[in-house]
């Protein structure tokens, strides 16, 4: 790994690698698809909260108490819409008591820039660790300006899930928050001319919601 990619985490594991698989496959349904992203996004959000500070916490089971933990400060989940929403179900699977919060943000065809057209976060969202949720690490624009703002709102911890990275959207992010890592299920070879990752799986929302690119 380069110093550039220093923040990335890919995630070697067979389960991840043939969900990917089929993830990828443009014959997969909407249906087989929305179900895939929430599975694989559960198994990233795992390694992505593996360092998560717990705190001693005493239960009392059928037999006795005992010295058991729990998580020291809630987790705040953020899907970039439209996307990252089919991987936030499987982490609300994995975390039910995390919060939600959401931010839609729109790319221009021409500039690959994002603007932000919308976000709803919790009010004390900085109380702990952020899981930024987007499928597709690409041009970096989108999880950089959606980092951007959850800096504004002084979250100290903020962690991007991605389902596939490009080196491209690895670097811009790196060089615009050198502290935020990145958990992805892989790292692909290159963007083309219109900012898709190659070989990738195409748009990740239109294939999520069975809509037309």
């Amino acid at each position: 790994m380069t110093d550039t990619h220093r923040q990335l985490h890919v995630i070697d594991h067979p389960i991840i690698a043939d969900m990917l698989r089929q993830v990828r496959d443009r014959r997969t349904s909407a249906a087989v698809f929305r179900r895939l992203l929430g599975q694989v996004g559960a198994l990233l959000a795992y390694e992505a909260t593996r360092d998560l500070p717990t705190e001693p916490a005493d239960v009392d089971t059928p037999l006795e108490t005992m010295a058991a933990r729990r998580l020291r400060m809630p987790v705040t989940v953020v899907p970039i819409l439209r996307a990252g929403l089919g991987m936030a179900d499987g982490i609300h699977d994995l975390l039910p008591d995390a919060r939600f919060g959401h931010i839609g943000l729109a790319r221009n065809e021409q500039t690959l820039q994002a603007t932000s057209y919308y976000q709803k976060l919790p009010a004390d969202i900085a109380a702990g660790p952020v899981l930024l949720v987007d499928p597709m690490l690409a041009t970096g624009g989108s999880a950089a300006s959606a980092a951007a703002l959850l800096r504004q709102r002084r979250c100290p911890d903020i962690r991007l899930i991605c389902l596939v990275a490009a080196p491209e959207g690895v670097q811009k992010l790196t060089q615009a928050c050198p502290d935020i890592p990145i958990y992805s299920g892989a790292l692909d070879r290159q963007l083309n001319e219109k900012g898709y990752i190659l070989p990738g799986l195409g748009d990740a929302g239109d294939r999520l919601f069975g809509t037309e690119g």
